[in-house]
């Protein structure tokens, strides 16, 4: 029997965390592991419980979600937990810090249910939960905010060329089966490449791929001949 996906709920509303628990408590394949009402319980929280993914929203009072996102991303033996950033403010920048600080998805807290249950599904699976559109006009901005984190050449030279192929084509927004479909290979195979990519680039999941995609230039940044 598959174990269920783990969920860390992080908001300063007791009546946001209420819905957000009740909904996940009764959807199958999911359980609510723990509340925290700032970024520093939720932080505590997630080293002690260890959740598959913490929905953890930005602006909570004294250590806020973009901060506790960072320190969640920046501890080795969390490197299992994806981070899904759930907020009111529905602005690129917001967007870009999330990304930047390790999150693994960003979604607005007005989302129907079926996409928050769908979002966690994803996340928890390492895929970035990102629009291809968003994806290709955010982290072309990311790209440029952040030019000193790149990885050593040599790590960019060890990808393969179908490496190179899935790790852009994961920065247009593609999950597995898309890439499998484009490129007429199995699902298991992209997957393969993909976790080989993100290995040799040291990316700690697949929304750090996709940054590093651009920033390296494996995909075409926006406006010069990208698709879509």
């Amino acid at each position: 029997m598959t174990e269920p996906i783990r969920v860390l709920i992080a908001d300063d509303e007791s009546l946001v965390r209420a819905g957000f628990r009740a909904l996940i408590n009764a959807e199958p394949g999911m359980t609510v592991v723990g509340e925290a009402a700032d970024g520093a319980e939720a932080v505590e929280l997630t080293r002690r419980t260890r959740p598959d993914v913490v929905l953890m929203d930005i602006r909570m009072p004294g250590v806020d979600g973009l901060d506790a996102t960072r320190q969640i991303a920046a501890d080795a033996g969390l490197a299992h937990v994806h981070v899904l950033i759930l907020t009111t403010f529905d602005h690129d920048e917001y967007v870009i810090e999330a990304l930047d600080a390790g999150a693994g998805g960003f979604l607005i807290k007005n989302t129907d249910p079926v996409q928050l249950l769908h979002g966690i599904r994803v996340v928890s699976g390492g895929e970035a939960l990102l629009s291809p559109g968003l994806t290709r006009r955010l982290v072309a901005r990311l790209v440029d905010r952040t030019p000193n984190r790149k990885v050593n050449a040599n790590a960019l030279a060890r990808l393969t060329q179908r490496e190179r192929e899935v790790a852009g084509l994961a920065a247009y927004g593609m999950n597995n089966d898309e890439i499998a479909e484009s490129l007429f290979i199995s699902q298991a195979t992209a997957k393969t490449h993909i976790s080989r990519a993100m290995t040799k680039l040291g990316a700690r999941d697949r929304a750090q791929l996709v940054a590093l995609a651009y920033r390296h230039r494996l995909v075409d940044p926006p406006g010069a001949g990208s698709p879509g």
